[in-house]
């Protein structure tokens, strides 16, 4: 975990304000028999925010290898990208899964 100091003066007091940078996440799409590789690209490129070209890349990775990073996050924002997929995939009757891991 990173520190970065932010010195304040109050009241001829300095007062050290310390900001921890949180620890990244990284969200693993994980390759299935069932959900369509159209789905992913979607997937990939609506709730991860990527360009047509690195979310064909990206597919194109889990499909051959079995999974692939999606992005590097903190936790809770990590957390919320793989819920988001679970719900779409599920509502689309897709059991795509995701993980999270330390990155």
């Amino acid at each position: 975990m990173g520190h970065s100091a932010n010195p304040t003066t109050y009241n001829n007091t300095r007062i050290k304000f310390d900001s921890i940078t949180p620890s990244r996440y990284v969200v693993i799409m994980h390759n299935d028999d069932y959900t369509t590789m159209e789905f992913v690209v979607t997937m990939l490129e609506n709730v991860f925010h990527k360009s047509n070209t690195e979310a064909t890349h990206i597919m194109l990775d889990i499909h051959t290898k079995g999974q692939a990073a999606c992005g590097n996050y903190p936790f809770e924002i990590a957390e919320t990208k793989v819920e988001a997929v679970h719900r779409m995939a599920k509502k689309a009757g897709y059991p795509l899964r995701c993980s999270i891991q330390p990155g």
